[in-house]
């Protein structure tokens, strides 16, 4: 008798890729377009700021932990490409760090030498992110389609959950259905439980459309 091993949903971290495609993009825009001296309009970015990069280190922290381990396990000729995208994580681990010291500096007085220094650490460390995500998509989902199962795969989705203050799901949730096609928007509301949709059409729709509209240039 022939086991079928049901494969993981791999769009889904497809999807989880355009936040962070959209908001580095986003973040650096509005950050220029500051006026100097703004420190209230500073600190409302610095904020989102810090949302993109705790979620980013989030995901890819969950990648270290769940994801590599299992596929270098698993992939033999495959295992440099696995082994590349922990040395790109370094590499988008140490921007973040250069972007987290630069929002530091213009967000104690939002001065322009300042928010100069922190467009131009936002910028390179969108460079940095994209060349691991196009890498990542092209070349490590088809071995997670081929290698990971799909409750491993789900164990990653929960350890992202997880690692989301709850008074922030709905913004992720926001963020997530943002670019989604209808097709993603409905598998990611169908894993909700219905309490959780009816929330997000009467209140967590319009909430997160409104930040938007605060925070965007």
């Amino acid at each position: 008798m022939t086991t079928t091993v049901e494969r993981p949903w791999v769009q889904e971290m497809v999807v989880v890729h355009r936040i962070f495609r959209r908001e580095s993009r986003n973040l650096a825009d509005s950050v220029a377009a500051c006026r100097a001296g703004d420190t209230a309009r500073a600190a409302l970015l610095a904020e989102l700021a810090r949302e993109y990069t705790g979620g980013l280190h989030s995901h890819h922290t969950g990648e270290d932990d769940l994801l590599w381990p299992k596929l270098l396990a698993r992939v033999d000729l495959d295992a440099e490409m696995v082994l590349r995208m922990e040395q790109q994580h370094h590499v988008v681990a140490e921007g973040l760090e250069d972007v987290e010291r630069c929002l530091a500096a213009w967000e104690r007085g939002a001065g322009e030498p300042e928010r100069a220094a922190l467009v131009a650490a936002l910028r390179r460390h969108r460079e940095q992110l994209l060349v691991h995500l196009d890498d990542e998509e092209r070349h490590v989902l088809p071995l997670v389609s081929e290698h990971i199962t799909a409750a491993e795969w789900a164990e990653l989705g929960e350890h992202g959950r997880a690692k989301t203050p709850k008074n922030k799901l709905l913004f992720l949730l926001g963020a997530l259905l943002e670019d989604a096609t209808p097709d993603e928007t409905a598998r990611f509301l169908a894993l909700l439980p219905l309490p959780a949709r009816i929330l997000w059409y009467t209140v967590g729709k319009r909430a997160y459309a409104k930040r938007m509209r605060e925070v965007r240039v």
